[in-house]
């Protein structure tokens, strides 16, 4: 399999964290977008590494093992290239908090799930939630810390993981939309763009929300479909949050399958000293329009947790889209209906964190080597990823 020719259709984190695995471990590889590199979904995220917001499962451990690479793929961007300042790697630690007793029960029996497979959790009392956060809300019943929780600025982290590809021989080509696929003998061997065609041995779909899209065009479509999120961003304040600090409701709207709009409270602070507040999840398919209406429930909401940036002005507010698979897990692998196709996305809201996980993942399954965790959950022929192609398969067997 070493230099067999790989073709990376999507330039976001994942794409790029895919991009660094394969070529490190000997492929040759061409990464491709439509647009420019982290221009889109990347773009618009906030840069959450979280193990906090995922109970036992796949996708915890997919994050576990993402927050154990992350300081290593870092410490190597920074001894080959100097690159890895870009990140702005925080390992600052989330604290999740409960302002009412049904939210303290619920949290408690989420946090106790946790511990069994391994998070660590600490549970503060009120002077060690004065002395973590002191403008926090005093009015909490529950408050626990995750100092596992991490953060980076979303499209510095992409910058350095492709950077790393590119300086082990990878390319990129942007600016180059993928038209439709070319097969030989039930194999995709190449893709039509708008800049020609590109063959390759492999090719592997991490056009993030878009790869229900491009997986059409290339005649295996998987079901994952944008899902869209706000964020408002205030003006530089002196000191005011030192975590990643967010409400009980949080989890809820991670996992939630509801057409009805998702708010819930995220509130933390950047090196510039802005403050991000999110976040919200709406299934309004790719409409970029501003929803005023959202953007006051997720401010209504923050205000809960600290009463004090109520007097904080609104410097910008933005929002994105985030691959939606109705089971919520990721899919990454092997298309079993077009060989030569793989597949890496699906991550929802949870892309930055995973991206390195994922592509370790994709590739030691490429490479038909052991996986670090299991990896049969991500598959891509369960019935939440090929929906209507699962049943008529299913029928025609």
């Amino acid at each position: 399999m070493s230099g067999s020719r790989v073709a990376v259709l999507g330039a976001g984190i994942i794409g790029s964290a895919c991009a660094r695995e394969l070529v490190r471990a000997g492929l040759d590889v061409v990464v491709v977008d439509r647009g420019g590199a982290a221009g889109a979904t990347t773009s618009h995220g906030e840069g959450n590494v979280l193990v906090s917001d995922k109970g036992p499962g796949p996708e915890l451990e997919l994050a576990q093992l993402s927050r154990r690479l992350w300081p290593g793929v870092l410490a190597e961007a920074e001894e080959r290239t100097g690159s890895a300042r870009a990140a702005e790697w925080e390992p600052k630690g989330g604290i999740m908090v409960a302002t009412t007793e049904a939210g303290a029960r619920g949290l408690a029996d989420f946090a106790a799930g946790q511990r069994t497979a391994g998070v660590r959790i600490e549970e503060l009392d009120a002077d060690a939630v004065r002395s973590a956060e002191p403008h926090l809300t005093p009015h909490h019943t529950t408050a626990l810390h995750y100092p596992d929780d991490g953060q980076v600025q979303p499209a510095g982290a992409a910058q350095v993981l492709l950077g790393e590809a590119l300086a082990r021989g990878a390319r990129l080509r942007t600016g180059t939309e993928v038209l439709g696929a070319v097969r030989r003998g039930g194999r995709i061997e190449a893709v039509q763009t708008t800049g020609g065609r590109i063959e390759a041995d492999i090719f592997v779909n991490a056009a993030g929300p878009w790869a229900g899209e491009l997986s059409r065009r290339l005649g295996a479509p998987v079901e994952v479909h944008p899902r869209r999120g706000e964020v408002l961003v205030t003006a530089p304040l002196p000191p005011t949050v030192f975590h990643k600090v967010y409400d009980a409701d949080y989890v809820g709207a991670v996992g939630s399958s509801a057409e009805e709009t998702q708010t819930s409270a995220v509130v933390e602070s950047t090196r510039a000293g802005t403050i991000l507040i999110g976040s919200s999840r709406s299934r309004v398919g790719f409409d970029v329009r501003l929803r005023p209406e959202v953007l006051s429930q997720v401010a209504r909401k923050a205000l809960t947790l600290f009463p004090g940036l109520a007097g904080a002005s609104v410097m910008r507010t933005y929002g994105g889209f985030r691959p939606y698979v109705p089971d919520h897990l990721p899919v990454i692998g092997a298309d079993p209906r077009l060989p030569g196709l793989w597949h890496a996305g699906g991550h929802e809201g949870a892309g930055i964190g995973l991206s390195v996980g994922t592509a370790r993942v994709l590739c030691d399954l490429l490479l038909d080597r052991p996986t670090e965790i299991g990896a049969a959950p991500f598959r891509v022929d369960r019935p939440a990823v090929l929906g209507g192609a699962a049943d008529a398969s299913a029928q025609g067997a």
